[in-house]
């Protein structure tokens, strides 16, 4: 997969393409396993051949799918697409850690000034106080999966050089930078795509995306960071394990925080 996706014209396609999308990246369907043709999926979808032809085009130029003139179409699956990078939701922060130790990053920019206000209100700091914001644009593989929007107050961020960050995890700077991370809180939601993120991502304009805010606080409860990452949920997955608790009407699941779950992609 050339890690750009790129959904077909029409509202009925890209409904044909997403669904066959997702049953291929969810295992539904097998490499070397042959889509029905296209009339059986028309009549599958209550959908045109040619909607058909336009989602299997798209998912063809994805590397999914392989189309053969007299052979029929083949999933192509473990041969041309990147698996998506499985996160446990209990084990988070280290992961993210870890990944920014093995995967690649793109610089995109690098400046000083103030931070927006939600940004301002979320870390504590003050309308005369100046921040770093860098964006940047992880990649795996060669194909990108999470931009980031970093803010870190410039009395901190003075450590460290526009080069250290393109080239090293930022927590690894806070850290040398002499601070002491106490504590994270840190939400997951979905948005939308707008047109520079789509490009940085090689994604169309208005793809979901996985939102993923975070607040890094110090031993002292001062905000050292302040991080805006959007991830391709085709690349990007977040796991939790869950145990059973409780007695009789009041049994329900609850999150196995300290347990890992399964982080097989």
């Amino acid at each position: 997969m050339n890690g750009t996706i790129s959904l077909p014209k029409g509202t009925k396609a890209q409904r044909v393409y997403l669904s066959l999308r997702d049953q291929i990246t969810g295992g539904s369907l097998s490499d070397g396993n042959s889509l029905p043709g296209e009339q059986r999926l028309a009549e599958t979808f209550g959908v045109s051949r040619v909607t058909v032809r336009r989602a299997l085009d798209a998912l063809a130029k994805t590397g999914l799918i392989e189309r053969r003139a007299g052979s029929g179409t083949t999933v192509c699956r473990g041969l041309n697409v990147n698996k998506p990078i499985a996160m446990n939701f209990s084990t988070l922060m280290p992961q993210l850690v870890e990944m920014g130790q093995s995967t690649t990053a793109r610089l995109l920019s690098f400046s000083y000034g103030k931070a927006p206000d939600f940004v301002m209100r979320a870390m504590g700091l003050n309308a005369i106080d100046d921040v770093q914001i860098a964006i940047r644009v992880r990649s795996t593989k060669k194909t990108p999966f999470s931009h980031l929007t970093t803010y870190v107050p410039a009395v901190i961020a003075k450590n460290y050089s526009e080069d250290d960050l393109a080239s090293q995890p930022l927590f690894a700077l806070l850290e040398r930078s002499g601070v002491e991370i106490e504590a994270a809180h840190q939400s997951v939601s979905a948005t939308l795509a707008g047109p520079e993120v789509a490009s940085a991502l090689g994604v169309s304009v208005g793809s979901a995306l996985l939102s993923l805010r975070r607040v890094v606080r110090d031993v002292n409860g001062n905000g050292v960071e302040y991080l805006s990452g959007l991830y391709r949920p085709d690349m990007f997955r977040l796991e939790m394990p869950l145990t059973r608790v409780g007695q009789g009407p009041a049994r329900h699941w609850e999150p196995a925080i300290g347990q890992e779950g399964d982080s097989t992609p």
